[in-house]
């Protein structure tokens, strides 16, 4: 170009990167201030079956769980968290309803589909809240007990291939050919196992270009029954399992009751057949699977242009015995049953890797109010539970309430920070001092100094009870106020006979 051409086109140049600068600078604030402006997405991570046994939550000092452990680090570890109630159904119906069974009634198994219209048309769940609030809700795996979507729920929910997984029982422990009590490596590709299909789903949303914001449930299942993943993670496992502490005669100091929700026969089938190290090793492994397919989904997060606005929220739905009270499973209101891992990251309060801890006794009914106000989103005025937002700013700041776990119409167990009291639907109760026993060896519930105690938390008990909503139960495996006549038949037992019959389980 000739220099007078140049000199000629110089001033209208200028103009025009001047022009451009300007435009380029406003498009960039305009594109911050929207993303100040906007609502969070959730990723909602929800586990089935798993207790304390995390590297964030100390409860087994061979757990493999770096993937849950980085998340509980940036976030809030709440390391007091208790699930609503000890079993998948009726914990999942509060949790994603936002209501206490207590309240709607909702106390043992149900098939979802089968409640009455009457009973549910009261409740919005979590996801259809955000749907009907500008979100895109998507959905995989066990969110709701079961694997079924509520149509209504999801703008999208993932179709599970269902591909046969192989056991290597020669590799572990099986009872019979029950396909639930295995406890054994699988043969399987990756691929094949569902929560890897889960995982993979919550990878492909997060992989997408949106419009809206989003609400994403991954439902993991592993570690529930039956405990069996690919071999790679037994393998990653020591020779020699730890065991969990057990006290012989443990059951001797708790109400029929509390004994009547402890299976001995699962305990004292594993000790016959010499089982316990593999049901143990199984639930590690599993567990160590479950963490795994998390963290592909956390690393696709990471990756992804949601990062920064993404709020993450895990939980599981219950904890787990494994021999503790001579008990396996859940089913109980002790606290290796309701003490759940429970996490909540938010980006936008939380940076760094900083170990935040709440050690408040906080129950999984928070997590509903939580969200919406995280959110900016309206709770219904029907939903039980605090939001835990001043507790995600300050761990330390103090809940007014304590956590309180239903098991069955009448079956309470309220925790503090410090202190477990549970009163039956009979009246008998129990109570633990966590300060100097956290595996609840010695109930002190006639101690006569902590009389006081008892008064306080039984304060909490709910005073009216919803009546039992009996059409769509699917599962009612407790004794409770709608079913006394177990507990008498339980009482009315030969007990020096029956003690002496099964004192091998007992010791």
């Amino acid at each position: 170009m000739h220099q007078g051409t140049y000199m000629f086109l110089r001033p209208f140049v200028v103009v025009v990167v001047a022009v451009t600068a300007t435009l380029l600078t406003n498009s960039l604030l305009a594109v911050e201030s929207r993303k100040a402006n906007a609502k969070p997405n959730v990723l909602f991570i929800a586990i089935d079956d798993m207790n304390d046994w995390t590297g964030f939550l100390g409860g087994h000092p061979q757990a493999m769980t770096p993937n849950l452990d980085r998340l509980a680090k940036r976030g809030v570890n709440f390391t007091n968290a208790h699930c609503i109630a000890p079993a998948c159904s009726p914990c999942r119906l509060g949790l994603l309803y936002g209501v206490q069974p207590f309240h709607s009634g909702l106390y043992p198994f149900y098939d979802h589909g089968k409640i009455p219209k009457a009973v549910l048309g009261k409740y919005t769940s979590l996801p259809k809240h955000f749907r009907n609030n500008g979100y895109h809700a998507y959905g995989a795996g066990k969110i709701f007990h079961g694997s079924k979507a509520m149509p209504d729920d999801w703008d999208d929910y993932l179709k599970q291939s269902g591909v046969k997984l192989n056991y290597a029982s020669e590799l572990g422990y099986q009872q019979g050919k029950s396909a639930k009590m295995a406890f054994c490596p699988t043969t399987n590709e990756l691929a094949d196992h569902p929560d890897h299909q889960v995982a993979s789903y919550g990878i492909d949303v997060l992989s997408r270009e949106h419009d809206q914001p989003f609400f994403l449930a991954v439902g993991i299942v592993k570690p529930h029954l039956a405990f069996v993943c690919p071999q790679q993670f037994f393998d990653a496992l020591p020779e020699k399992i730890t065991p969990p502490l057990i006290r012989r005669n443990d059951l001797v100091d708790v109400p029929f009751a509390a004994r009547a929700m402890a299976n001995l026969n699962d305990d004292y089938r594993f000790r016959t057949d010499e089982a316990w190290e593999n049901v143990h090793r199984s639930y590690l492994a599993c567990i160590a699977w479950a963490d795994f397919n998390i963290g592909r989904v956390l690393d696709a997060l990471d990756a992804s242009p949601y990062a920064d606005n993404t709020v993450v929220v895990l939980w599981s739905d219950h904890g787990y015995h494994q021999g503790e009270k001579r008990s396996f499973r859940k089913f109980s209101l002790w606290e290796e049953s309701t003490r759940v891992p429970f996490v909540i990251f938010d980006p936008r309060i939380h940076s760094g890797a900083a170990n935040r801890e709440c050690k408040e006794a906080v129950s999984l009914i928070h997590v509903y109010p939580t969200l919406c106000e995280l959110a900016g989103l309206q709770s219904p005025d029907y939903v039980d539970g605090t939001s835990l937002v001043a507790q995600l700013r300050d761990p330390g700041a103090p809940l007014v309430e304590p956590a309180i776990t239903t098991w069955g119409r009448g079956n309470y167990s309220v925790r503090d920070e410090r202190f477990r009291f549970t009163r039956y639907f009979d009246e008998s109760t129990e109570l633990y001092d966590h300060e100097v026993d956290p595996n609840e060896w010695n109930n002190l519930t006639d101690d006569a100094s902590l009389a006081k105690v008892k008064s306080e938390l039984a304060g909490h008990i709910p005073g009216e009870e919803a009546p039992l909503v009996r059409e769509g139960i699917a599962l009612w495996n407790v004794i409770d106020a709608d079913r006394p006549e177990r507990l008498k038949s339980f009482e009315q037992k030969d007990w020096p006979a029956w003690l002496e019959k099964i004192r091998p389980r007992l010791e």
